[in-house]
């Protein structure tokens, strides 16, 4: 079984070898010195958080991912969890370790501005790497401020020293690693000496969105990526038990995804540029002012040419969203925000529009949803509960390593209950 396993990981990560980066990548290991767990984080157990990005709720049995499934009878599994809006990759990976919406951490979107720092954020810029603009907690920061040292190989945020602190051990991102060789990091990191050994490590797969997006998530290509995932996280799973450490596994995805018209792709529409700048994800058309004075003429005049898409003024979107003037704590959301309708998305210029995406409003797009999964000796066994929304995942890790959580955060502990053998008493304040 290990050997037919490896081989199909070996021949379906060169499937995806052509979106690995450049040749000019840092692949080594990053080690922060002179940090040591404490002599009581020692005795905590371990978790192991895994994103596989993209990875719809209903993947693992839409393609027969054997091994998810039986991880999910031997564990708690969800029907389904709720992204945050945007339904994108930044901001949800971000909610998934700080337990707060978007508009409350302030990774508003893949891409946005910063009217305090007369700047954009972009996922594939410097920005990501700045401390500055990540708000909340994550769960690494969290940790290494309670003397619990943490490693990632990737996230969003880990590479940016948030609150002046990065993972002990963490990756700068790329995709030229082979799954083998980060499997094998991850049981690295849990044979260090006790007072060197990770206790919470992060884990990203981009496979399954790479597939997604290029293909659509009916394509041949959609169903190999979750294959190759079954399989490493098979892999993954033998090599930690092989151990013999208390490891908790905490499965998740970002978003979902879902087909979309390519053939008749929006327009953003004419806008004066003298007087607003335009940021486009696609799926979310974010529109800044640089004259206030013009927000209202404009927001009518879009209103009325309006075909396939809606539009809404900062203060104004839905409630559910949580995405609004007055929960905008970094001032990040655009004054004007144009929201296609569900499998409509927006092109500009030569911009290929895919036959897979995602952004939506999962309460209109149910293919958004994402998926939940875990086990490991302290969470309840052959469970499934329902829907829940991401800003959960945060308690259940905070529980499951005891650490104290320190600020308010959205999510609340009803998830961490239900999925819990015996969870400690809860430290919040």
């Amino acid at each position: 079984m290990v050997s037919t396993t490896k081989h199909i990981l070996l021949a379906i990560g060169l499937l995806f070898s052509c979106c690995a980066f450049g040749q000019g990548i840092d692949t080594t290991q990053q080690i922060v010195p002179g940090r040591v767990n404490s002599a009581a984080q020692q005795k905590k157990p371990y978790v192991i958080m895994i994103s596989v990005d993209g990875m719809r709720y209903d993947y693992a049995t839409k393609y027969n991912a054997t091994h998810l499934l039986d991880l999910g009878r031997e564990g708690v599994k969800a029907e389904y969890m709720i992204p945050s809006y945007p339904s994108v990759t930044f901001p949800n990976h971000y909610t998934l370790v700080t337990g707060l919406y978007p508009s409350h951490h302030g990774i508003v979107g893949n891409k946005f501005y910063d009217r305090g720092f007369n700047a954009n954020y972009s996922t594939k810029g410097k920005t990501v790497l700045e401390g500055k603009w990540y708000g909340g907690t994550p769960l690494w920061v969290l940790a290494e401020q309670q003397q619990m040292l943490t490693a990632s190989f990737y996230w969003v945020g880990s590479e940016a020293p948030v609150h002046g602190i990065l993972p002990t051990y963490y990756y700068k991102y790329n995709e030229k690693i082979g799954i083998h060789e980060r499997i094998q990091a991850v049981v690295n990191w849990l044979k260090l000496p006790a007072e060197k050994r990770p206790h919470l490590i992060t884990f990203y797969f981009p496979e399954v969105d790479h597939a997604g997006h290029n293909f659509g998530p009916g394509s041949p290509q959609a169903k190999q990526a979750v294959k190759f995932i079954d399989s490493a996280v098979y892999e993954m799973n033998k090599a930690v038990k092989a151990t013999g450490l208390p490891v908790n596994f905490v499965l998740v995805a970002d978003h979902g995804m879902t087909q979309v018209d390519t053939d008749h792709p929006l327009s953003v529409p004419a806008i004066d540029t003298t007087k607003f700048s335009i940021l486009s994800e696609g799926e979310l058309v974010h529109i800044y002012a640089k004259d206030t004075s013009a927000i209202q003429e404009t927001y009518q005049n879009l209103q009325k040419q309006a075909v396939n898409y809606r539009v809404f003024l900062r203060p104004n979107t839905p409630l559910a969203w949580h995405y609004n003037k007055a929960n905008d704590r970094f001032n990040r959301i655009a004054d004007i925000l144009l929201v296609p309708s569900p499998h409509n998305v927006f092109a500009g210029g030569n911009h290929k529009v895919n036959p897979g995406a995602h952004g939506y409003d999962p309460a209109l797009v149910k293919d958004m949803m994402a998926t939940f999964l875990a086990w490991g000796p302290a969470f309840k066994n052959n469970l499934t509960i329902p829907g829940f929304k991401n800003v959960e995942v945060y308690p259940i890790v905070t529980q499951l390593l005891s650490l104290k959580q320190g600020s308010a955060i959205d999510g609340t502990m009803a998830t961490a209950h239900k999925v819990l053998k015996a969870a400690p008493a809860s430290k919040r304040k």
